[in-house]
């Protein structure tokens, strides 16, 4: 499609609307109209009817009187989509048992619209954990969730996935022989054990859940941290077994129609 076949099509009380959903949705303690209006260089007048339509359709609430911030009914419409609401109800008992043998806690990832994205939380049973909320998208490129989406991936669904992460910037230069070599280890031995990009002395443990074609349809990853009041508590190779074989049962599940894998 032409640049004049998207002008000829364009809503722009829709793209408005999308514009301020999308704003909104990176900040925290919501926006005035003003900054609304400075961030998107537009004039305050312009969003006074959208902003009204918003609150009234449950998308957009008033915080501290003049502050504009999301609700949670995007976040809602989103757990309706079948395939990815199966998937959660399949793992959050599996997730569970997994935190309980392990000591630690585990997410649920899915790659979406160019980045992976938290789908499902487990926390640690101790006091100890690395938690993130469901919803954050995530790097592609410097987690085990990312690498293990990537690796289990056909080479030009690869290539859709790293295009659509990096946008109008590509291409990136991170996606070197020596990323692809490490894919390709990924995939051989079937897990990534990384140290976190984000978080000093984690250990991110990250295991692909396959559908029927053997895609991964997500990854299920493990924050490991070494609990020095549970002297019980798996080692980091007892805990890779432990993660290996719950996504190995999530896997069956998956492959046995979830919908979710392409």
């Amino acid at each position: 499609m032409t640049d004049e076949d998207n002008d000829r099509y364009r809503a722009p009380a829709l793209d408005k609307g999308l514009d301020i959903l999308e704003l909104l949705a990176g900040v925290d303690g919501g926006l005035t109209q003003a900054e609304i209006a400075r961030r998107l260089e537009r004039s305050p007048n312009e969003f006074y009817r959208m902003l009204d339509r918003l609150v009234k359709r449950g998308y957009v609430t008033r915080i501290d009187g003049d502050r504009f911030s999301l609700t949670l009914k995007l976040f809602g419409l989103a757990q309706l989509h079948a395939p990815v609401r199966r998937l959660v109800s399949f793992a959050v008992p599996l997730m569970r048992t997994l935190a309980e043998a392990s000591r630690q806690a585990g997410q649920l990832v899915v790659f979406d619209r160019g980045n992976p994205v938290v789908i499902a939380q487990q926390e640690a049973p101790g006091y100890w954990g690395i938690s993130i909320r469901v919803g954050s998208r995530i790097g592609l490129f410097d987690t085990g969730s990312g690498h293990v989406l990537l690796a289990f991936r056909a080479p030009a669904e690869r290539e859709r996935m790293i295009a659509e992460h990096v946008g109008d910037s590509g291409p990136d230069g991170r996606v070197t022989a020596e990323f692809l070599a490490r894919l390709d280890l990924i995939r051989t031995r079937g897990y990534e054990m990384m140290p976190s990009a984000q978080t000093a002395g984690v250990i991110n443990l990250s295991a692909p859940v396959l559908g029927a074609d053997g895609t991964a349809v997500a990854a299920l990853t493990v924050p490991y941290i070494t609990l020095i009041n549970a002297p019980a508590a798996p080692d980091i190779s007892a805990t890779i077994q432990l993660l290996t074989q719950t996504a190995g049962k999530l896997s069956d599940m998956a492959g046995a129609g979830t919908g979710t894998h392409a």
